[in-house]
């Protein structure tokens, strides 16, 4: 299905989002696994945080990358399937998805936890209650727009950064030194392996590109907003962390599954207890609504690729939000909370994102290779491409050491998802993918058939909000002239009369004529490289356009340079305000300081008609559709 989500979502929400999709069950929660996970040493534990915050750095700066080159709904599905291809995008759109709710049913089963602080005394059962309550409530938040589901989670964030930053400040006096000694836990080992159980934490930081498609102005909206909530949580996480750590004893904090609120309890009695744990409840609520936000975005994109039956693509015509794929991630994760053990629901969701963090480095490789001049990220990552391989290499080193479940289950995942593309979707699809171009770049020989670049120049023009007016629309349809090597003038021309000839309705010669006519009375080289040949020819409401590039240049006179790039303009008299208008957006165009390289390097002619589809310049206001009535009218 093609119905377009709305744009409703600024920087606030998206920070939001994405910092309330961290600081949950993997701030208030996993630090006492970890802390026994890592040997009980209080020092391992922070450095395990920092740690993993390190190897999310290439992923998020990659992701960034990706989602405003591409600023679709699916996120790190949509970037892996038009890289990588299909197969890899129904592993990646799958791991997306399974991976963010099994991290927001972490967060949920969590509350019974902190529910049970408040109200001592609560089993089990009821602790899955509430969990599912709590569940039923955000997909019902979900189903009613991304914008209130949105500022729900602004409010909802800054209360929880408060709370926290008030506990850092009465903590840090209390903290007792001698707990971080000795610096390292009882092996290095340990200190990876316990990275890899925290990596979950750090799973929302890219989890707003899933929602790129909803978000204003993305191309600056989403970098910012994606570096300003990984400042901020792992500054978070690091100051919490350690002041918990260096409060509480180890006794306490090996025997507690609630440490955060604890160290609150040691430093500010019951009041600090009571607060923390509002604070942790507030946490895991915004990371299950961002959890159901964002993770419906998956099985919507790739419903909408038939990698998943079309019903999962369907927008709700009321309230433009994919209400199957929401209800359908709502009983995946209830499906969670009543089965699976918390120690490997996060195992499996920590595997999993590694995974796909992998994936998403990967396909910023690909796409950079693939040359293709449609990619256009308004944000690029640095340190290309060390910063990818880097994120490839380490994150895969971490699951090594992880241990043997999570590898296992990474691979049954990998094997799952193959299976399903071979027997479900390979029948239903056939993408291009940027890979194809990479192969097609290496061999030197043509392979595609330009969809993926068509699909991206779409793309940009949703992205950038460039809505066509008529020069557009005369380059989409002109005929292009590509000469490999050096021509004359006189050779140009009879190529261009030909052409235009069958087009406009003219003999072939008189156009010739005219155009040497028009030239002799002064060159229409009129730039170093540029030429705009243009003529008038008899009759009405006529006007047309012929683009031609000469990589080995044109020689018009011996005053100017050689021309690479030529646009003929050819028009009745009646047009002549179009015609000066095609020459003021030609200008436009050919002025951007990148426009030769540009042109000379394009691979084909239809990558310089894309060149000029996508470039900077002044476009015309669309009519109103009251002008249009009146023009008919009239």
């Amino acid at each position: 299905m093609n119905e377009g989500l709305r744009r409703e979502l600024g920087f606030l929400d998206v920070f939001s989002i994405a910092t309330g999709a961290m600081i949950s069950s993997g701030l208030f929660i996993l630090p006492a696994l970890a802390y026994v996970h890592c040997g009980k040493s209080a020092s391992g534990l922070v450095l395990a945080y920092a740690l993993a915050g390190v190897f999310v750095i290439p992923a998020t700066l990659s992701k960034a990358e990706l989602s405003t080159a591409m600023p679709k709904a699916g996120g790190a599905y949509f970037f892996i399937d038009r890289s990588l291809g299909p197969p890899m995008g129904t592993i990646g759109g799958l791991s997306s998805w399974f991976s963010l709710s099994l991290k927001s049913a972490f967060a949920l089963v969590g509350l019974g936890l902190f529910a049970g602080l408040l109200v001592p005394g609560l089993s089990y059962t009821q602790v899955k209650a509430i969990a599912s309550l709590f569940l039923l409530v955000f997909v019902l938040l979900n189903l009613c727009g991304a914008k209130l589901a949105g500022r729900a989670q602004v409010g909802l964030v800054l209360t929880l950064l408060a709370i926290l930053g008030f506990y850092i400040i009465r903590a840090f006096p209390r903290v007792q030194t001698a707990q971080f000694t000795p610096i390292l836990p009882p092996n290095t080992r340990m200190l990876f392996a316990t990275a890899g159980l925290v990596f979950i934490s750090y799973g929302g930081l890219t989890k707003i590109a899933s929602v790129a498609e909803e978000v204003r102005d993305p191309a600056k909206t989403l970098p910012r907003a994606m570096l300003a909530s990984w400042l901020a949580t792992g500054f978070l996480y690091i100051c919490v962390v350690f002041v918990t750590v260096g409060v509480l004893s180890p006794e306490a904090m090996g025997a507690t599954h609630t440490p955060v609120s604890l160290g609150a309890k040691a430093v500010a009695g019951t009041p600090g207890l009571v607060l923390l744990s509002i604070a942790g409840i507030i946490a895991i609520v915004t990371t299950a609504n961002a959890g159901i936000l964002s993770a419906s975005r998956s099985p919507m994109a790739m419903a909408r690729d038939d990698l998943l039956p079309t019903f999962m693509g369907r927008i709700n015509p009321r309230f433009g939000t994919p209400h199957y794929a929401i209800i359908a991630t709502a009983l995946f994760m209830f499906t969670v909370i009543v089965f699976l053990d918390l120690k490997h629901l996060v195992e499996v969701a920590s595997a999993l994102k590694i995974l796909l963090f992998v994936l998403v480095n990967l396909s910023v490789i690909v796409m950079r290779e693939s040359r293709m001049p449609n990619y256009r990220p308004e944000f690029r990552a640095p340190f290309y491409p060390w910063l990818q391989i880097a994120g490839i290499v380490g994150p895969l080193f971490l699951l090594v050491e992880f241990g043997l479940l999570p590898l296992l289950a990474s691979i049954l995942f990998l094997l799952g998802g193959f299976v399903w593309y071979v027997a479900y979707a390979r029948p239903r699809t056939s993408r291009e993918s940027g890979i194809l171009y990479v192969v097609q770049r290496l061999i030197s020989r043509h392979l595609s058939k330009g969809v993926l670049r068509k699909e991206l120049r779409d793309i940009i023009l949703q992205r950038d909000e460039i809505v066509a007016d008529r020069f557009d629309r005369l380059v989409q349809d002109a005929p292009i002239l590509d000469f490999q090597s050096a021509i004359t003038v006189d050779q140009l021309f009879k190529d261009t009369s030909e052409v235009l000839s069958t087009r406009i309705g003219i003999d072939a010669k008189t156009i010739f004529n005219l155009m040497w006519e028009r030239e002799r009375e002064s060159s229409t080289a009129i730039a170093p490289g540029l030429a705009i040949p243009h003529i008038i020819i008899p009759g009405e409401k006529k006007f047309d356009l012929l683009l031609a590039r000469c990589r080995d240049g044109i020689v018009f006179d011996a005053e100017n340079a050689p021309v690479n790039a030529v646009f003929v303009l050819i028009g009745t008299r009646d047009e002549r305000n179009f015609h000066l208008k095609t020459l003021a957006a030609i200008a436009q165009i050919a002025q951007h300081r990148a426009f030769d390289a540009n042109w000379q390097s394009a691979a084909n002619a239809e990558n310089l008609r894309d060149l000029l589809l996508l470039a900077e310049r002044k476009r015309e206001r669309p009519p109103a559709k009251n002008d249009d009535k009146e023009q008919a009218g009239a």
